[in-house]
């Protein structure tokens, strides 16, 4: 399975926030299988996710969009996926009571900051998604996800999106399998192991050099036999030492 990452955020390409989002997902979706073959950050620009999201809906098994998602003005998200799939934003009533009922839980939680702040709510605009989709109701917070065809959309906000994620994990697989060897090798002095190791088996191997003095190579492929065998090839080969 093929999968595809967009984040969304005009704060994350200006670095006033790491996007964490993009590095978890990777890690979840290879651990269960699938190949991450793209992870892309757009700003909020209507015209350019949907545009993404359309091509890629069309090239990969499944895309997963997070950011940009809810209320405010810079909230494009679902807009955008529904231009995709030319279909309307419409409001479920599911979604709608429970954005009022999570609204109602926060003054209750919070009086006092509500009251300070003239805290008001446009119930509609975070509770649109596109017409179609399959709604995601968020336990972590206001704003749902979805999702249309084979298009997934998350809350950017970390805590609500892994939550989100949950829901919907049995539906990501794949038959890749990896296995990660640590050695304190120099990574110049592997380059016949790792050239070797590539000719002689149906894997990829990657290679990342630490300045902490051990090095990380990671075995992937989808025949567990193959995978098992490249790794004690390389094992004869290299000095390998225990994960810290």
């Amino acid at each position: 399975m093929e999968v595809a990452i967009l984040t969304v955020g005009d704060e994350v390409l200006a670095g006033d926030t790491a996007n964490t989002n993009a590095t978890w997902l990777a890690n979840r979706l290879t651990d269960r299988g699938a190949r991450v073959v793209r992870i892309l950050t757009v700003p909020d620009d209507r015209e350019l996710i949907a545009e993404t999201v359309s091509r890629w809906a069309d090239a990969f098994d499944a895309v997963i969009v997070t950011g940009g998602l809810g209320g405010t003005h810079d909230d494009v998200t679902a807009d955008a996926i529904a231009q995709a799939f030319d279909r309307a934003l419409v409001v479920d009533e599911t979604v709608r009571e429970d954005v009022i009922a999570t609204v109602a839980a926060y003054r209750d939680a919070n009086p006092e900051t509500v009251e300070a702040h003239d805290v008001e709510i446009d119930v509609d605009a975070w509770a649109a998604l596109p017409e179609g989709s399959r709604v995601l109701l968020n336990p972590e917070g206001l704003c749902p996800g979805c999702v249309l065809e084979n298009v997934y959309a998350f809350p950017g906000v970390p805590t609500e999106m892994k939550a989100l994620f949950e829901l919907v994990a049995s539906e990501f697989g794949g038959e890749t399998l990896s296995r990660t060897l640590y050695t304190p090798q120099p990574e110049g002095s592997m380059l016949d192991a790792l050239s070797g190791v590539r000719e002689r088996f149906d894997v990829t191997v990657g290679s990342y050099p630490s300045t902490k003095g051990r090095n990380r190579l990671k075995v992937s492929g989808t025949d567990p036999d193959a995978v098992a065998e490249a790794v004690d090839w390389l094992r004869e080969r290299i000095r390998v030492v225990p994960e810290e």
